[in-house]
């Protein structure tokens, strides 16, 4: 007798678990078959800057993927509109996924410029915080850290290329990976982003910095002891010349070991 109702026993647990899975089966076979009922699109905006918006992904998304709303979500080539929304200049990562409500969701961040690159020529572009290249925008302008000078850098009209990381050919000879270190090593420290807004760098890659008020300039070199000589100049800063007095000089040289050349403005 035991015997048997441990047969029946087992077989009930077969035919329960046998029916579980049949129904998963069924519901999920009908959510892949449900039509698409909206759009749900979330966008990480990073610091505020606004490159792209959410209307502008949900029409990118539906103008790639053709009529998604009450198509069968099993239709729709969620890897495809991941595809061409991280094909979007300014968007760094894309998500597409849906869930069993008939809701096809959308994330997105958006890449955070650091820096702003304008050639001799007029042309320019930007690079984020991880060395991507960016088109410029027609309908914004992010307020970062402006490179100008004798340059001719070929990233302004081409698909983006990562100069701090890539090895593509492109690289050879331009100074877009130095310029984006300098970026980095400014926005780390609050000072530094609030005193300059621009830098200028000659055809060699020497440096100079620009500070938002008067007429002073900061001579740093390459870029590749940037950090050390930047708090060279916090100490003198301290130390040194109050802010009030930076009229009294045109310019401020870092270059040396040790030292703080300056040299004293005209009739100052």
């Amino acid at each position: 007798m035991n015997k048997w109702r441990h047969i029946l026993r087992t077989a009930a647990k077969i035919a329960a678990g046998t029916a579980v899975l049949a129904a998963l089966g069924f519901v999920e076979h009908r959510s892949d078959s449900m039509p698409v009922r909206d759009i749900a699109v979330e966008m990480d905006m990073g610091s505020g800057m606004h490159f792209i918006d959410k209307d502008a992904l949900r029409q990118e998304v539906v103008k790639g993927a053709g009529p998604v709303i009450g198509t069968p979500i099993d239709k729709v080539d969620e890897t495809g509109i991941e595809q061409r929304l991280r094909a979007i200049p300014c968007v760094a990562e894309a998500d597409v996924y849906h869930t069993m409500d008939g809701i096809l969701h959308v994330r997105a961040r958006q890449r955070e410029p650091i820096v702003r690159v304008v050639n001799a020529d007029g042309s320019g572009f930007y690079i984020d915080k991880d060395g991507w290249t960016m088109p410029l925008n027609e309908n914004y302008t992010a307020r970062v850290l402006v490179v100008t000078g004798q340059l001719a850098e070929p990233f302004a009209n081409c698909a983006p290329v990562n100069v701090a990381a890539g090895r593509d050919s492109l690289l050879t000879g331009t100074h877009s990976r130095a310029i984006h270190a300098m970026a980095r090593t400014m926005q780390a420290d609050p000072l530094w982003c609030a005193l300059f807004t621009q830098a200028v760098m000659d055809a060699e890659g020497d440096i100079t910095l620009v500070p938002n008020v008067g007429m002073l300039r900061v001579r740093v070199g390459d870029g590749t002891m940037l950090a050390a000589r930047l708090e060279k100049l916090r100490s003198f800063f301290a130390e040194g010349i109050p802010q009030t007095d930076w009229r009294r000089y045109s310019a401020i040289d870092l270059r040396f070991d040790d030292q703080v050349v300056c040299t004293k403005r005209i009739n100052s």
